[in-house]
């Protein structure tokens, strides 16, 4: 029996990892989620039935294809995003280990780096809950968390109580795969996390917490969809003119530790990627800050 192609190809979940985890407009998500709907259904015409079949001729034909067909130069630039996101997606998600659209030709200025902040916004961001809130050092227990170890909004929500070292302020982490990952986090993510657990979390958990360190007013277990907006709020209330998600925060830790001087392989394995060539995304994005500060400074710019 031939498998579901929307199961075999991860729909549902690329939905979920552009809302949630990118933060991406809902007309947005639509027509990308309809791109791969269509791409998935030339593929299995090539009897690719689950996208590890697939390699860069078969994608390179489906853009062919919706050439032939008479698509707009739009439809056709929005197909290769698509196309780009998705599988950028299976690679985070640790389901593939090599990209098929990597080599996929396209003009410059098709290509979209990550949005990131400055340390200083990162700074504003995880300090502009309100202090008045019942759940304050919940929320600034998360922000800090999210910018100190660059964890996915699925990593956090998943983290249990045993997890968190406050001590020796070590978190571990539950990866894509099951891979675990020791990751450190710094003072201001520890004391935010030690009042949150000594003096906000007792208050919310009414024994359905299942054990999870961040739980929601109901002492229920903290949602990705709250996490979302807890973010977008702080980045508004931070007046944050940037289209910001928890995935924001993983990006812009990866490229303040690269701008820092770290070693690609530790940023490969603080972030937990399988494969060191999706943490390289973040070397053109330091290359960029570094060209950014020549044009600033340089006398002969």
């Amino acid at each position: 029996m031939e498998p579901d192609p929307d199961v075999a190809y991860r729909i549902e979940a690329f939905r979920d990892y552009l809302v949630f985890d990118r933060g991406v407009a809902e007309r947005t998500v639509q027509a990308y989620c309809s791109d791969v709907v269509r791409l998935s259904g030339f593929l299995r015409t090539r009897g690719r039935l689950a996208p590890g079949e697939v390699d860069h001729e078969d994608l390179r034909a489906y853009l062919f294809h919706l050439k032939d067909l008479g698509r707009a130069p739009t439809t056709l630039r929005r197909a290769l995003s698509s196309i780009r996101s998705y599988f950028t997606f299976l690679l985070e998600e640790d389901e593939l280990d090599v990209d098929p659209s990597e080599r996929l030709e396209s003009p410059r200025s098709w290509r979209r780096l990550p949005t990131v902040l400055t340390p200083t916004e990162a700074g504003r961001l995880v300090e502009a809950v309100s202090m008045d809130s019942p759940v304050h050092w919940r929320d600034r227990a998360i922000l800090e968390l999210l910018y100190a170890t660059g964890m996915r909004v699925s990593e956090l929500t998943a983290l249990r109580l045993p997890d968190a070292v406050l001590e020796e302020r070590l978190v571990t982490v539950m990866g894509k795969g099951s891979r675990q990952r020791i990751v450190p986090f710094g003072g201001p993510a520890a004391e935010a996390l030690r009042r949150y657990l000594t003096q906000v979390r007792p208050k919310l958990d009414q024994g359905a917490s299942e054990g999870s360190i961040f739980l929601n007013r109901r002492g229920t277990p903290l949602t990705r969809m709250s996490v979302w907006s807890m973010v977008k709020d702080a980045a508004d209330a931070a007046g944050i003119d940037k289209r910001v998600s928890p995935h924001t925060l993983r990006h812009s830790f990866a490229t303040h530790l690269l701008e820092g001087g770290a070693d690609l392989v530790v940023v490969q394995e603080l972030l937990g990627h399988a494969d060191i060539s999706t943490t390289q995304i973040y070397t053109h994005l330091d290359r960029s800050y570094i060209q950014d500060v020549h044009r600033t400074f340089h006398p002969r710019r």
